[in-house]
């Protein structure tokens, strides 16, 4: 179990310095070549830059994120059918990518932001995800609500609006 483990956290840490292989040379790339994509944007020092959702179904991740926030994919050189970039709005924001093992609760959660978080819900719940018991809810110290929900392959995922839930307290 011990070495099951530990091949899993290697293989994480071998896609990592993948990813970051690829994003060094992409940026090498769009420094030479004008014609590429702009280099992601500079979102500010603790908040999301980038993010990696783990699947063991990368065909119905795709179908499920792109139906859900209307993500489009792009194939990740010389591995695309391991993983591909998640695209939203002409800029790359993360990879989605095949799981060694199964997917487990304790994922890393990242909160997407929508503007209606009920009709969020109910989209994820027809695409076959799931909203966590006890979601969604207003935030007690601020304005605005969050939601979890469990992809159809298991990973967790968060949804945020700015406005509250209309009835809730």
């Amino acid at each position: 179990m011990v070495a099951r483990a530990e091949r899993a956290r290697r293989n994480q840490y071998v896609f990592a310095a993948t990813a970051l292989a690829c994003a060094v040379a992409a940026g090498a790339v769009y420094a030479h070549t004008q014609t590429q994509k702009a280099p992601p944007p500079d979102v500010g020092s603790g908040r999301v830059a980038w993010f990696d959702i783990t699947t063991s179904d990368l065909a119905g991740a795709k179908t499920f994120y792109s139906s859900l926030f209307g993500w489009t994919f792009t194939p990740v050189q010389g591995a695309a059918d391991l993983a591909v970039e998640i695209v939203s709005r002409d800029l790359p924001i993360g990879t989605i990518r095949i799981a060694d093992g199964p997917i487990a609760a304790f994922n890393g959660v990242v909160y997407v932001q929508v503007s209606d978080l009920s009709a969020s819900c109910k989209r994820a719940a027809a695409l076959g995800g799931k909203v966590v018991p006890g979601f969604p809810f207003n935030l007690p110290d601020r304005p605005g609500a969050i939601a979890l929900v469990m992809d159809p392959t298991g990973h967790p995922i968060g949804m945020y609006s700015r406005t509250r839930l209309p009835g809730a307290k």
